[in-house]
């Protein structure tokens, strides 16, 4: 089961997950995912949540719907779901990375340093 966070909406939480496993190759393009019932079940939230959810990711071209048949991953899906996570980064996170980095005093090749010596 999915750890939810209030900070966000659940139905973007959950297509953040279905963007994680088509990046990392879990669910390739034309691969067909899990129905709308199964995932509810398995994510213990209202189908109509997870409706919304896919309404979403069909509205940026990751997932399409064959009808009576399921939901499957779009040709160029990944890269259409890069694109999304891409820009949702500079929008959001690199605005307060940057902020942080000017606060603390670091450049970008002390952060780079410090990143190739951790274990991540």
């Amino acid at each position: 089961m999915m750890e939810f966070n209030k900070k966000q909406a659940i139905y973007l939480q959950i297509a953040d997950y279905f963007i994680e496993n088509i990046l990392l190759k879990k669910w390739k393009e034309e691969d067909r995912i899990p129905s709308i019932r199964e995932m509810a079940v398995q994510l213990e939230v209202n189908p109509n949540t997870v409706t919304r959810t896919y309404n979403y990711l069909q509205e940026k071209g990751i997932i399409y719907n064959k009808r009576g048949i399921g939901y499957f991953v779009a040709e160029n899906g990944s890269g259409k779901a890069r694109d999304l996570k891409k820009q949702e980064f500079i929008d959001h996170d690199m605005p307060v990375f940057f902020r942080k980095m000017e606060l603390l005093d670091l450049d970008l090749e002390e952060l780079r340093q410090l990143y190739s010596s951790q274990n991540y």
